[in-house]
C-alpha cells in the first residue's frame, strides 16, 4: 500500500492552428499570470518543464503558481480574483458558471475516459456497478468523477438516491476507501492509478460513459485583457504536451520526486491524459451542456446554465 501521508496533497508540438494564429497585441498593461494547477495534468508538467516565464517575457509578463487539490477550489480562486488561468475537467466549470463565476474556456485537450473509473477494495463481491445498490460511494463533490457517478449510476439502472453517496476532497476520499469505511470509490487520476496500483479492482471506467476532458480555463476579465498571453500559455501547453505524449516515463521520473507521487502511478496516468490541446468546439459543448442540465436536474446545481456563454471569444 501506497502511504497515505505521499498521497495527501495529490488532487489529474506543433503550433495551434485556431488558437495561436494572429493574436492580438498583449494588453497594455503587463504584471503577472496566476496559474492554478493540480499535482498531476498538464500544468504541473508545463510547470516542471520550466520555459513558460521564457516564453512570456517579451509580452511583460511573470508567472506565479498556485497548487490546488482539485478543480472547484481552484475555480474558487479564479472567481475570488486570486487565480487568471487554470485547468479542470469537465464537471467543475458546470458548478461554477452556475455560481455566476466569471470565467471561460479557452481550450481542452482530447477526451480521455478511461483516466477515471469505480473502483472497489480487491476483497468486495460487486462484481458490476448494479451491485453498488444500498453501498457507500464516495467521490468528490463538483469534480470530474461526480459526473461518472451518476452517468455509471444510470447506466446499471439505479438512481442516485439508490446508493448512499459520501462527497469527500481526494486525500479523505483515499483514507476513507483504505480504511474500508465506503465500499467504493469514483476517482480520477492520479488518485484512480493509485487505487488500481495499491489492490483495488476495478468495476468500470469512464469509457462510453464520460469524456474526461481537460479544459483551459481564464478569468474572462484576463482574458479579454491580455489575449496575447492565453495565446502563448496555450501554445506552451501545447509543445509540453508533445513531449509527454512521446515519452510519458520520462516525465513521470522529472515531476514524482516534485509531486510525491510514486512514478509508477504517475506513468500509468500519464500514459492514458489526452494530449493535443486545441480550440472549443460545439461537439464539446454539446457534452458540457448534458453534464449541466443533468446536474440541474438531480437539484445539484440550482441555476440553469447555457455553457456556450462561457465560451471566449478570443
Amino acid at each position: 500500500m501506497i502511504p497515505r501521508r505521499s498521497l495527501l496533497t495529490l488532487a489529474p508540438a506543433a503550433a495551434l492552428a485556431g488558437l495561436v494564429a494572429s493574436p492580438r497585441p498583449a494588453a497594455a498593461a503587463s504584471g503577472t499570470v496566476r496559474i492554478g494547477y493540480q499535482k498531476y495534468g498538464t500544468l504541473i508538467l508545463l510547470k516542471a518543464a520550466g520555459t513558460l516565464e521564457a516564453s512570456l517575457a517579451p509580452l511583460g509578463f511573470g508567472v506565479s503558481w498556485h497548487e490546488f487539490l482539485s478543480g472547484p477550489p481552484m475555480l474558487e480562486a479564479i472567481n475570488a480574483g486570486a487565480v487568471d488561468f487554470g485547468i479542470t475537467g469537465e464537471t467543475p466549470p458546470v458548478f461554477a458558471q452556475a455560481a455566476g463565476t466569471p470565467f471561460v474556456y479557452v481550450a481542452a485537450d482530447p477526451p480521455s475516459p478511461s483516466g477515471e473509473g469505480f473502483v472497489v477494495p480487491g476483497s468486495s463481491t460487486a462484481k458490476s456497478v448494479a451491485d453498488l445498490r444500498g453501498k457507500r460511494i464516495v467521490t468528490t463533490k463538483g469534480a470530474n468523477a461526480n459526473y461518472l457517478l451518476v452517468a455509471g449510476l444510470d447506466k446499471a439502472g439505479l438512481k442516485p438516491g439508490d446508493v448512499k453517496i459520501v462527497y469527500l476532497a481526494p486525500p479523505d476520499a483515499l483514507a476513507a476507501f483504505q480504511s474500508g469505511s465506503v465500499d467504493a470509490w469514483v476517482a480520477w487520476d492520479p488518485f484512480f492509478a493509485t487505487a488500481e496500483l495499491t489492490g483495488a479492482r476495478l468495476l468500470e471506467d469512464g469509457t462510453g460513459l464520460v469524456p474526461n476532458r481537460q479544459f483551459f480555463l481564464a478569468a474572462k476579465k484576463f482574458a479579454d485583457e491580455s489575449p496575447a498571453v492565453i495565446h502563448a500559455l496555450l501554445k506552451a501547453v501545447g509543445e509540453t504536451e508533445a513531449a509527454v505524449k512521446a515519452d510519458p516515463a520520462a516525465a513521470a521520473a522529472k515531476i514524482g520526486p516534485v509531486t510525491g507521487i510514486p512514478v509508477p502511478i504517475l506513468v500509468r496516468s500519464l500514459s492514458r491524459l489526452g494530449y493535443g490541446v486545441g480550440p472549443i468546439t460545439p461537439d464539446m459543448m454539446v457534452d458540457q451542456q448534458k453534464i449541466a442540465d443533468t446536474f440541474f436536474g438531480l437539484g445539484l446545481i440550482k441555476q440553469k446554465v447555457t455553457v456556450t456563454d462561457a465560451v471566449w471569444k478570443g
